[in-house]
């Protein structure tokens, strides 16, 4: 086991908090392979008062950071953790995944792209490319969107149960950005409809007057949808000659597309229903 002892909340910058630092050194002693099956030795061999170190025991338990080893043989890092650190890789593994795509999409159509996740009832934007032309996207990465209002929100929620978007949004006030946006819950729930029947999220206006924006889900291995990829810019823009918002919409899927078979997602044989991309649909 790793051995850490009082001397080293003494040699720790003064900005560090000491309850939290306790607690990441129980967590690596654990992971190291002790079992915190004596409570005396392990209180002594980490500097951590007896008191202190049940109640610290107590929490990540509660947590699910560590979990109980059966017959009583002390505790072994938990699923809450492990799910942590899993749900760590993967972010990073869909940001590598997504920059060469998303950038290609902005050059391709001339476009602002961009990558976001559903948080909450909000789209939390990862990643933009804009393209060189004016009046491009100013939505930084970080940024949030209600997810009612954006594309990117809307396509990730129209593959999920109705009664799952009714439980996250019962309370939602709906703020009409424009005349287009949903102002109801019963009124955001045909806005889905009408996206999960055509396969993608279409706005004219529906979050600033005159923008048009086009969005795709894109899938995990297990065919959930876990982000999406969307196209923003001046009306004019998706309007330029007959074909254009065909053109872009299609150059659209076939990122979208791209990046959920880089996640794993396996494209559906002909007979199997598809998701607007080609791809079987899952249930979320």
């Amino acid at each position: 086991m790793r051995t850490l002892n009082r001397s080293d909340d003494a040699q720790a910058p003064s900005y560090t908090v000491p309850p939290v630092e306790r607690a990441v050194r129980l967590l690596q002693a654990i992971s190291d392979g002790e079992t915190v099956a004596n409570l005396k030795r392990t209180a002594l061999a980490l500097g951590i008062n007896r008191t202190t170190l049940m109640r610290l025991i107590r929490t990540l338990e509660a947590a699910r950071f560590i979990e109980p080893i059966p017959n009583g043989n002390g505790y072994r890092i938990g699923l809450g953790l492990v799910g942590v650190a899993a749900r760590a890789s993967y972010s990073q593994d869909l940001m590598q995944s997504a920059t060469p795509i998303v950038t290609h999409l902005a050059e391709t159509v001339g476009l602002s792209s961009h990558l976001a996740v559903l948080d909450g009832t909000d789209a939390l934007f990862l990643l933009r490319q804009v393209p060189n032309v004016p009046l491009a996207s100013n939505i930084q990465p970080g940024s949030r969107i209600p997810a009612y209002a954006t594309t990117l929100g809307r396509i990730i929620l129209a593959y999920w149960p109705e009664e799952r978007v009714t439980d996250l949004f019962r309370d939602v006030k709906f703020r009409p950005f424009s005349e287009h946006t949903p102002r109801s819950l019963k009124g955001f729930h045909a806005v889905l409809a009408a996206d999960r029947a055509a396969g993608y999220a279409w706005s004219d206006g529906h979050y600033t007057s005159g923008v048009c924006s086009a969005g795709f889900a894109v899938f995990d291995r297990s065919g959930k949808p876990v982000a999406s990829i969307n196209v923003t810019g001046p009306q004019l823009m998706f309007k330029e000659t007959a074909r254009r918002r065909e053109r872009v919409i299609e150059a659209l899927r076939s990122a979208a597309h791209e990046l959920s078979s880089r996640l794993g997602y396996v494209a559906a044989n002909a007979a199997g229903a598809t998701n607007g991309q080609g791809i079987s649909r899952k249930s979320a």
